[in-house]
């Protein structure tokens, strides 16, 4: 049991929700962070916002805050960590799980769609990640978990911007593992393959079932085994595992 303080961006969604009930089973305090009616894509709590996404955490005997913020956008992150140090503490866990999608062929895609899934999928990472960073190195710990994906790693057909950013991702991991390895902060992106959540549960059964054919272990990966890996990172004893990036994906992709 931890008194560490975690934040889960695009924590209400369906990855992120199992993510801050890891965390929270674990005994971290732990704050979500999404838009003030949760995120865009996949969010696991239905119409009823953010009074019904904390009430499935609370019938779980999970207790998580939630605090809103776009994490597109700077200035927002700004006041959420001033928010976070007078209400919180110091965030010592950081998941980056803020996610969207704006598919299209690159010859059809505007502005707008790369814009959108560059600033939600990539800034926000960096917006994010400068708040905590110093309190991270004043307190000689940290652990900063990336969610990637498979896509960042062999491209997807329609998604230039997407694969782009979470291929980005790991780049901004590496890097910042680079700077701070040395000040026991780990930094790390791990990258799902096809996960059960609301966003690829909606896509057409007849392509689900073509793309299942595709994942030697012959399934999607629920949510929590996502939010399993990121709880294992996260954890002091993972302080000898940083740059590094964890494909979890079925095997839909095998190899470096």
């Amino acid at each position: 049991m931890t008194d560490r303080l975690a934040l889960v961006t695009g924590g209400t969604g369906g990855i992120g929700t199992e993510i801050c009930a890891e965390l929270a089973q674990q005994g971290y305090r732990v704050v979500a962070t999404d838009l003030p009616n949760g995120g865009a894509n996949g969010n696991a709590h239905g119409n009823g916002g953010i009074a019904e996404w904390r009430r499935g955490l609370q019938e779980r005997g999970l207790d998580v805050a939630f605090e809103p913020a776009d994490v597109s956008d700077f200035k927002s992150c700004l006041q959420l960590a001033r928010t976070l140090e007078r209400d919180y503490g110091t965030v010592e866990i950081l998941v980056n799980g803020a996610g969207i999608t704006r598919d299209s062929t690159l010859r059809k895609m505007n502005l707008v769609q790369w814009d959108e899934v560059l600033r939600v999928n990539l800034d926000s990472v960096f917006n994010i990640s400068r708040q905590f960073i110093d309190g991270m190195l004043h307190q000689g710990f940290g652990r900063i978990v990336n969610i990637a994906s498979v896509n960042g790693q062999r491209g997807q057909f329609g998604q230039t911007n997407y694969s782009a950013a979470k291929a980005g991702m790991h780049g901004f991991t590496m890097a910042l593992a680079r700077e701070t390895a040395g000040k026991g902060i780990t930094v790390n992106s791990v990258s799902p393959g096809y996960v059960e959540t609301n966003m690829v549960m909606s896509i057409a059964e007849k392509i689900r079932e073509k793309i299942i054919k595709q994942i030697p272990v012959g399934r999607f990966a629920h949510p929590a085994e996502i939010a399993r890996l990121v709880g294992f990172l996260a954890a002091d004893e993972s302080g000898y595992i940083t740059g590094a990036n964890i494909p979890i994906n079925g095997g839909y992709r095998i190899g470096t």
